[in-house]
């Protein structure tokens, strides 16, 4: 019955086959994806088929069962000798067979198609990552189904879909995204790298900001060094009103390696 009314809506079948097998197609056919050596299917596939774990198990059930419980199907049911348990394994099972049905239709399309070629890799994790994340899109689906009203599950399930969409790297490379994109996904890269270091030179007083002597003499400090520097080569000059003078063969900065 769950699979029947799943398959009669226009919206659903929308979702889950066209937006799929329509990105697979075009994508394909046009320069977008990075031209690995050999093939850009070997990209385009992995990512579609998680776009059909996504429209099916997410976006599709959410929808359904935030609609059934705003029409009080769910109410009504409940008087029924129908379990809580029995009406979620049954709304499971449609996920899954028309999520077999969508990989069967992409890999045809792809294979017959386009002509791709899966390479013989680690094919068993193929249905592992599918089923972890179809029990994942379909979680987060019920949720919002049972949480929120329907129109905002509506427009939450769509919006979320089309944020992953764009900005996941399932159908578009990373390195293709926006200048600003880009940037926020190469930040914390780079600040975790500089860290350490930034670390190393607070530690040792040295570095950017190393410089500067802290405390009531600092200032004193820097105008002693620059009359220093300025003293002809062999004249020394005596300590000044902050204290002694440095002593020979160590850095006037303070607390650095000289």
């Amino acid at each position: 019955m769950e699979l029947r009314l799943t398959l009669r809506n226009g919206e659903n079948l929308l979702v889950t086959f066209g937006i799929p097998l329509g990105l697979l197609v075009f994508l394909a056919r046009v320069d977008v994806v990075p031209r690995a050596p050999g093939d850009p299917l070997a990209f385009l596939v992995p990512g579609v088929l998680a776009l059909s774990v996504m429209s099916s198990a997410m976006v599709a059930l959410a929808i359904a069962t935030g609609f059934e419980r705003s029409w009080l199907v769910l109410k009504r049911l409940g008087a029924t000798p129908l379990r809580r348990g029995e009406l979620i394994a049954a709304k499971s099972l449609a996920v899954l067979a028309i999520l077999a049905v969508q990989v069967v239709a992409v890999l045809a399309v792809a294979t017959g198609v386009l002509g791709y070629r899966p390479g013989a890799g680690a094919l068993w994790l193929v249905p592992v990552a599918l089923g972890l994340g179809t029990a994942a899109f379909a979680g987060l689906g019920l949720a919002m189904a049972g949480g929120l009203p329907a129109s905002t599950t509506l427009a939450l399930a769509n919006g979320l879909y089309v944020v992953l969409l764009l900005v996941s790297g399932l159908v578009f490379p990373l390195d293709r995204l926006p200048g600003w994109l880009a940037a926020r996904r190469r930040g914390p890269a780079r600040r975790g790298a500089r860290r350490p270091a930034a670390r190393g030179s607070r530690r040792r007083g040295c570095g950017r900001g190393g410089d500067r002597p802290r405390g009531p003499g600092g200032l004193g400090g820097r105008r002693r060094r620059a009359g220093r520097a300025r003293l002809p080569l062999g004249v020394r000059r005596g300590p000044g009103p902050g204290g002694p003078s440095p002593e020979p063969g160590r850095s006037g900065r303070t607390g650095c390696l000289p």
